[in-house]
């Protein structure tokens, strides 16, 4: 090498260093991205109701204080024209919005059954542009009643509807005659179905079309079958099961609420690779038989299956159904058909028993581990004819031996009659079961861990929340919390999961809605549900105690609550206000007729309610119960919801409305402090409840708000436990913590006596209890008439533990987690505790420990949002950020003090943040 050329690679080397602080920044300015396209709530919905969706995405980037200043959508009805940039139906243009989710899609309409793909791409606030998106899309179903061409049609089937019958199988043969390019199956029952093409199931949902408020509002599923229909012949076979549209409902065991008949209506509607189209519905030529195996299946008693009846290849083309009888079309209108707005009902994760044991009585029990819901797989091989029985429990009694009186009149039996043909696999069809333990009768050979599986069913939400800390109780606590969520988020949100009940009780959904919205994704959950409650609600305002509505009575103090208090928890942490724009002339009938009730006086003394819903009780003379008048709650509940209503009214930008229920508001807060509160301060009734309502719904004078919370802070005292039901738990740690007594807060977290959140926990529970005694320290149970082992309203502490303990914790100025806090209360007990939570933005994490006397919190905040980190220290000087002074951070503001913690607002990224506690 000569010197010239030597010396030139030394200054390119030595520019090359100089250069790479500037390539390295370059090159992370790269990794801005743009992914997880949502349509709705959906990622690639198929078969949605809406012309006009609206558009979320989320942003990826290894940068901190990244924010989106603009974004341009382009959309087309094919692939190819949308990367191509040609024939697109809609382009947005560069639009200056930092706005990436529920954007109105706004181009060219398109029609039933019309695919639209979509991407995007966005700026960041240094001037960065991404990559366009991968692409996206959406497709529409059958958007008008007329789009419908199939009949709605029912067996030719004597059959006697006052009872259980077998299920009913239709079936209809068809010929394609050209090459298949795109297939969709429409369709929905009057019951439960499940649909075959050429013997393979559409999809992989269960329990359709799920259950609305049918006579108003019926789900129809879509399905993409393309792979499995082709040129020549091919079968189609529908299954129909008593559901919730017959079968038996309520504790009075009724059937037929909705009709005595099952019938089906089906569209398959094929598009030919040379561009033409073919449909194939439901009509007078489908066949139909009951003679069939499933036996009788039932919501709340089980199922019958007798494999020796089994039709092999009934779904399938060439099979003999000569003798099958015919069906006839019904004129049932179409106008209520809707496209699924829910989260369809999955199997979701599978169980292994953890053990097998023979009881006192000499019963063969299966003990999965898990109260659970869903149903059990079995395995088998035995002689035909060989008859097993399933019997589900949650619990043993004293004995050792199933416990069952607590499912009142619901069987919750499967029972099933071999083939004897080899190894045999049966799982039941129209039914589920809540319970941990099975009895397993008639198995033939010895019983294995093998031979049964737990299949756990619940609506398919993805989970979102994620809570630990250093107590393992307190785990175990958030354990049963989530899975008392899997268990009764099954198309709509039961009460329980195994009585005779199991029905959508709107208080339990109203007290547990935060703690949900943090656990999973429910927004698509709740949406739907809520539009069943729009449609179920009285013509006075009234709204029913249970949705879909097959009881009677409406009208409870917060039960009926859940019309505004659901939608608004949903659209805090979701951010869309098209619920709050759906719901709000629900929300204004409920307080209309609240209004009524009430009267000029403004207070609300008339109607039953539930109150505080077995709130803790005792006839001891030296030690009453706390019995909170029912005049109080109903005319809390009716404040609190107004004063909602005007938050409401103000964000739909409705001023009108909003001064007329602010008024009114004020009005009820007089009244109250007039009838409820003495001039010395004390809330009428005297117990943690009232004072309770009295402080979290903003209903007393600000002058008497620190007495109020003093009198609440001695009832906890006096006590040393929780007194209260179902509508003051949810409330009291919050209300304490906010009132300066978080110990008093933590000290009801921790205790392990009952009544208390953690006695169930000592006792093996792994799910929320209904009663806080549901099972007593003796081995003895709670009157079994109302007994739940999975009931998840006491669950609601949960919002506390995810909000106060760990601290993250909603922005209501800025919904979705656009802005958020972390503000973490750590309790003496605590030595760490791990949060996060995936929000429409992305995930939020807050991780923090205590070492020696030094707090330690990790942080992590999304891209294209902000937070207000809450760190306990009054030294702000002396708050380091990843090892160096955080008010030398150019990406961190210490911006104000409060409650003795420094308030620092950041930024997208990640934080590592120090201070001493001493």
């Amino acid at each position: 090498m000569n010197i010239f050329t030597h010396n030139n690679s030394i200054k390119i080397i030595g520019i090359l260093i100089l250069l790479l602080p500037f390539m390295s920044k370059s090159q992370n300015y790269n990794t801005l991205t743009v992914n997880n396209l949502k349509t709705g709530n959906k990622i690639k919905p198929v078969g949605i109701n809406k012309q006009n969706p609206k558009l979320s995405w989320k942003i990826k980037s290894n940068q901190t204080n990244v924010k989106q200043t603009a974004y341009r959508i382009t959309a087309a009805k094919s692939r190819e024209d949308l990367l191509n940039g040609e024939n697109l139906t809609w382009n947005t243009g560069k639009i200056q919005s930092d706005k990436s989710h529920y954007i109105d899609y706004n181009g060219e309409i398109p029609s039933s059954g019309e695919r639209i793909y979509w991407r995007v791409r966005i700026w960041d606030n240094d001037g960065n542009v991404s990559e366009w998106s991968k692409p996206s899309f959406w497709e529409t179903g059958l958007l008008d009643a007329s789009n419908w061409e199939a009949e709605w049609i029912q067996p030719r089937i004597d059959e006697d509807t006052t009872k259980p019958q077998p299920a009913q199988m239709l079936r209809k043969t068809f010929t394609l005659n050209k090459p298949v390019k795109k297939a969709r199956l429409y369709i929905t029952s009057h019951g439960l179905y499940q649909a075959k093409i050429n013997g393979e199931k559409a999809g992989d949902q269960v329990f359709t079309p799920g259950w609305t408020s049918y006579n108003k509002r019926l789900q129809y599923q879509t399905y993409t079958i393309t792979s499995q229909i082709r040129e020549g012949k091919n079968a189609i076979g529908i299954t129909l099961g008593d559901g919730w549209f017959r079968g038996y409902l309520r504790w009075d065991m009724k059937r037929n609420i909705y009709g005595s008949k099952l019938a089906a209506i089906a569209q398959l509607e094929v598009e030919y690779e040379d561009g033409t189209q073919e449909t194939i519905v439901t009509d007078d030529s489908w066949k139909s038989t009951n003679e069939g195996p499933i036996r009788m299946s039932d919501i709340y008693n089980g199922e019958k299956y007798d494999a020796r009846k089994e039709k092999t290849g009934w779904a399938k083309p060439g099979f003999d159904d000569s003798n099958w009888k015919g069906v006839k079309t019904k004129d049932i209108s179409t106008e209520k058909l809707i496209s699924q707005e829910g989260p369809p009902i999955k199997r979701i994760q599978k169980l292994t028993p953890k053990r097998i044991f023979e009881a006192p009585n000499g019963d063969t029990i299966v003990d999965m581990g898990q109260n659970m819901v869903g149903r059990v797989r079995l395995k088998v091989n035995g002689p035909k004819g060989t008859r097993i029985t399933l019997r589900h429990a949650e619990v043993l009694n004293q004995e050792g031996n199933l416990y069952t009186k607590n499912l009142r009149k619901a069987d919750q039996k499967v029972t099933y009659i071999l083939n004897g043909d080899g190894t045999e696999t049966y799982e039941p069809h129209f039914t589920f079961q809540g319970f941990r333990y099975i009895a397993v009768e008639g198995y033939p050979g010895e019983l294995s861990k093998e031979d049964l599986t737990g299949i756990v069913i619940h609506s398919d939400m993805k989970h979102t929340g994620h809570f630990e800390c250093s107590d393992s109780l307190i785990n175990q606590l958030q354990h049963n919390i989530r899975w008392g969520l899997k268990g009764n988020f099954l198309d709509i949100p039961t009460d329980c999961p195994q009585r005779d009940e199991r029905l959508g009780w709107t208080g339990d959904a109203q007290v547990f809605a935060p703690t949900a919205c943090f656990i999973m994704n429910t927004a698509s959950f709740f949406t739907k549900w809520l539009h069943d409650l729009k449609a179920d609600q009285n013509p006075n305002g009234a709204v029913p105690h249970v949705i879909p509505q097959v009881t009677e009575g409406a009208g409870a103090a917060g039960w009926a609550d859940a019309a505004i208090i659901v939608p608004w928890t949903v659209y805090l942490h979701y951010g869309n206000k098209q619920i709050l724009k759906e719901q709000y002339s629900s929300m204004k009938d409920w307080i209309e007729y609240m209004q009524k009730q009430a009267g000029d006086n403004f207070l609300w003394t008339s109607g039953d309610h539930f109150g505080d819903w077995l709130a803790y009780n005792t006839t001891r003379s030296d030690y009453p119960g706390a019995t909170t008048s029912k005049d109080l709650i109903a005319t809390a509940y009716f404040g609190h919801s107004t004063h909602l209503l005007t938050k409401i009214a103000q964000i739909l930008g409705n001023e009108e409305d909003a001064q007329k229920y602010k008024s009114l508001f004020q009005n009820i807060k007089n009244a109250y402090q007039d009838e409820f509160i003495t001039p010395n301060g004390r809330v009428t009734s005297n117990t943690q409840t009232a004072y309770v309502l009295s402080l979290a719904f903003d209903l007393i004078p600000e002058a008497k708000e620190e007495k109020i919370a003093n009198y609440l802070a001695g009832r906890v005292k006096k006590f040393g436990h929780i007194t209260t039901g179902f509508l003051g738990t949810p409330l009291i740690n919050e209300t304490l913590t906010q009132h300066d007594y978080k110990k008093l807060a933590y000290m009801l977290l921790f205790r392990k006596d009952y009544p208390s959140w953690l006695y169930p926990v000592t006792q093996g529970a792994t799910t929320i209890w209904e009663r806080w005694d549901g099972k007593k320290p003796d081995g003895s149970f709670q009157n079994p008439g109302m007994n739940s082992f999975n009931h998840y309203a006491y669950g609601a502490i949960g919002d506390w533990l995810y909000t106060r303990v760990a601290g993250i914790r909603i922005d209501p100025e800025n919904p979705g987690y656009k802005s958020f806090h972390i503000d973490p209360f750590p309790g003496d007990k605590l030595t760490y505790v791990k949060a996060s939570y995936k929000s429409i933005y992305g995930k939020i994490k807050s991780h923090w420990q205590k070492k020696n006397d030094t707090f330690i919190l990790d942080v992590t905040v999304p891209p294209n949002t902000s937070a207000k980190i809450h760190i306990p220290s009054t030294q702000a000087q002396k708050i380091k950020e990843n090892g160096k002074a955080a008010s030398k951070n150019d990406n961190v503001t210490v911006t104000e003090f409060s409650h003795g913690k420094t308030i620092v607002e950041v930024g997208s990224g990640k934080y590592h943040f120090t201070s001493k506690t001493k």
